[in-house]
């Protein structure tokens, strides 16, 4: 495309993003394949600060991945484990508390949970792990069982996925992480996770979990073999979904790390394609209220970075997180709040400690509360 008709067409996409007008399937391919990154930054920046001021969140959050067992052989995983293989690990009941317990020790509000489908455990193993959870610590948010782990549940049930659901709600279950949905369009799917759910299932998922009164994120995993057409068509699906539900709170683009994995040939997307994610996100998801910039996939310096490409979260602390680093993630651990009050206010923004649900976190040495919803 001539540079005069790039220019016009950029200018016409801007005067929707200061209008508020919904950009369209086209606007976001356009947006994707022709458009340099730093237009693209502004534009997303404008929408972030109009939708969250200066704001910058983040939360005090544990992880715990019970299981690396796995019935499904991903390409892109390079946690999962067959049963008898050498690293493969099942947690305890007592496990799981002593997990709890040094989540308490550390002041978390969040407890994430996520791993994988155990095929020789049955339902009430995967019950039984967040009842266990609540009754150690009733206050911690446990956010657990992304949509791919509720559909094997409904399988090994053979139940639907509202009762699936509503027996987790009865144990103690706060909310969903996003992840499973990775990308949507079935050609792309069936070359990365060919027997997972599939995105039709992800989606009637999330949308019965927000029809119960449950708040989930949305994800999609980019870099590896999908190309502009399937990422536009991923946001557009959430979109849509969230016009009917409008119970997504987050939504988080994840960075595909190759290391480990049957996709080992790739390379790992740049550093330009994390902040094009970012802000592309930011722009298409109208109707999301936060976008992550989830430093354990980015690392800290871009994380920090995307928060003026339209980013306005980084996730937290995030003690224990042990899928992304067995993909080859070179980012630490952990990191401490002190380090993630330099990196927000460093970009120029406000941090404030969060909760799963985005209501602000008060501090009262060890004790803590929540507040209102902390909004622009």
């Amino acid at each position: 495309m001539p540079q005069a008709d790039i220019q016009k067409r950029v200018a016409e996409i801007e005067e929707k993003v200061y209008s508020g007008t919904r950009l369209s399937i086209e606007d976001g391919l356009f947006l994707d394949r022709s458009v340099d990154l730093l237009t693209l930054g502004r534009l997303a920046h404008h929408v972030r600060v109009q939708r969250n001021g200066h704001y910058a969140y983040y939360n005090t959050n544990i992880h715990l991945n019970p299981t690396n067992v796995c019935v499904y052989r991903c390409r892109f995983c390079a946690f999962r484990s067959d049963l008898k293989a050498d690293k493969a690990y099942v947690f305890t009941d007592e496990m799981v508390r002593e997990r709890v317990r040094e989540a308490q020790e550390k002041g978390a509000t969040e407890i994430h949970v996520v791993g994988g489908l155990h095929h020789q455990k049955k339902f009430d193993w995967y019950l039984n792990l967040v009842r266990v959870i609540h009754e150690t610590d009733p206050d911690i948010h446990i956010k657990a069982w992304t949509g791919v782990e509720m559909n094997w549940f409904s399988h090994i049930t053979k139940k639907p996925y509202d009762w699936v659901i509503q027996e987790l709600i009865d144990v103690g279950l706060g909310s969903m992480p996003g992840g499973g949905a990775e990308i949507f369009d079935e050609t792309i799917r069936k070359q990365l996770c060919e027997h997972k759910s599939d995105s039709e299932r992800w989606l009637e998922i999330h949308r019965t979990a927000h029809q119960l009164g449950l708040r989930t994120n949305a994800t999609m995993l980019y870099g590896h073999v999908e190309e502009a057409e399937h990422r536009i068509d991923h946001l557009n699906r959430l979109r849509t979904l969230q016009d009917e539900t409008g119970g997504f709170q987050t939504f988080i683009p994840l960075a595909f790390h190759p290391e480990n994995t049957g996709l080992d040939y790739l390379p790992k997307p740049t550093g330009q394609m994390d902040l094009r994610m970012i802000a592309l996100s930011r722009l298409m998801l109208d109707n999301f209220d936060h976008i992550k910039a989830y430093w354990i996939m980015l690392g800290e310096a871009t994380a920090q970075i995307a928060l003026g490409f339209g980013a306005d979260d980084i996730d937290g602390t995030v003690v224990h997180e042990t899928i992304y680093h067995d993909a080859g993630a070179k980012t630490p651990q952990a990191l401490t709040v002190p380090a993630l009050h330099r990196m927000i206010r460093e970009a120029g923004c406000e941090p404030v400690e969060r909760d799963t649900l985005y209501r602000r976190v008060i501090r009262d040495g060890h004790r803590w509360s929540i507040g209102e919803p902390v909004l622009a």
